[in-house]
């Protein structure tokens, strides 16, 4: 599939420059869905085997994005529930940044409340971005793992992962890539956990997700909610309690939602269809035409602007006594957008069209005339 013929499968409404918060889903997941929720509807004889067969087709085209293999994924419902999975089962101290997505930091603290047996280990970072550099110095002996965003949810700024990698270690790295999986060509192997959900860039929808793990975590994460799914074995248990699997989906609790799995499915094939590096590169030139409109007006950018450093976030801090009016210029002129904490998160995606662009240059002149005055 070429990339054009991608970006025209979505039809967001002008005007969207909020794919870091949710991705609006497009034709081919509403065409999944809509079969299936047909099929569930009917109850036809032998039709709901279709359902059976999504985990097998989700961990395949998982794997063939990350490059781990398929017994080395299972779905999850949402990033947060896999990296829960993974802060509870590792023993030991864990680095990572308070400044991360509450995901992490609340996984780690519930788990250490919990258990006991995991310590956090609250590391400094250069304005949230984590490192090699600040990272190395802060290592001590007990940290066995270390836990960060691929893509900093508040800055926008794209780890160094194999920078990381080798800072680490032979310790296991943890990572959050929800800010960038399905638009960002990471080499997702020198991880030992990645957890994403599908509600962002995939454009997959809530209640989608997957933990992808290394042979390491696997031998070195306990499986602390694993339900009788996560035994690895065929058909329900009757009158036994069977250890956990060896595999993956020793990080089940209970079946997965088929038609979650199929929505993912089908988003991530279309991804891999048209490759993650062609959406990549329409993605940067988007990332690129909003930071020249925000340099265009004045509107002051404090997110990475090399491309090696940046995914799909592009953030701008105007003067405190001027973010009212940046916020009610883009609401005027229909730009959806995320403001918090003293800034605006603008982030476009392959499929932003000409008229979002025109709409957000209006909204930033609107701005810069009413602010000069």
């Amino acid at each position: 599939m070429e990339i054009d013929e991608y970006a025209a499968r979505f039809e967001e409404e002008p005007g969207y420059l909020d794919f870091a918060a949710l991705g609006p889903i497009g034709r081919t997941v509403r065409e999944e869905l809509a079969g299936l929720d047909e099929t569930l509807a009917r109850g036809r004889f032998g039709a709901y085997q279709t359902f059976w067969e999504q985990d097998e087709r989700l961990r395949a085209v998982v794997a063939e994005l990350t490059g781990f293999s398929a017994g080395q994924v299972v779905f999850q419902p949402n990033t947060s529930t896999g990296l829960m999975h993974a802060m509870f089962g590792v023993t030991g101290g864990v680095a990572l940044s308070l400044a991360e997505f509450p995901s992490l930091t609340y996984a780690a603290d519930r788990a250490a409340e919990a258990l006991g047996v995991l310590a956090p280990t609250w590391i400094d970072t250069d304005h949230g971005r984590v490192t090699p550099g600040n990272l190395r110095d802060q290592l001590t002996s007990s940290v066995v793992a270390v836990a960060l965003s691929l893509v900093d949810f508040r800055t926008g700024f794209l780890a160094d992962l194999e920078g990381i990698r080798q800072v680490a270690g032979d310790r296991l790295v943890i990572v959050d890539a929800t800010q960038c999986f399905g638009v960002v060509d990471a080499p997702w192997q020198l991880a030992d956990v990645v957890v994403a959900g599908g509600q962002k860039w995939p454009r997959a929808g809530w209640g989608t997700g997957f933990m992808a793990l290394s042979e390491r975590a696997l031998e070195h994460l306990t499986p602390v909610w694993s339900g009788f799914a996560g035994d690895g074995i065929e058909g329900t248990p009757m009158d036994e309690i069977r250890p956990p699997a060896a595999d993956a989906s020793k990080f089940l609790v209970s079946n997965p939602d088929r038609i979650a799995e199929a929505r993912l499915s089908a988003a991530l094939e279309e991804v891999a269809s048209v490759g993650v590096g062609a959406i990549n590169a329409r993605l940067a030139q988007h990332v690129g035409r909003v930071i020249d409109l925000a340099d265009e007006f004045g509107v002051p950018v404090v997110s990475p602007r090399a491309e090696s450093e940046r995914a799909g976030i592009v953030v701008v801090q105007p003067a405190e006594d001027q973010l009212t009016a940046l916020a009610a210029s883009l609401h005027n002129h229909g730009i959806s957008a995320t403001v918090r904490a003293g800034t605006v998160r603008f982030s476009p995606h392959a499929s932003t069209e000409e008229e979002t662009f025109t709409m957000l240059r209006s909204a930033l002149r609107s701005f810069a005339t009413a602010t000069t005055v």
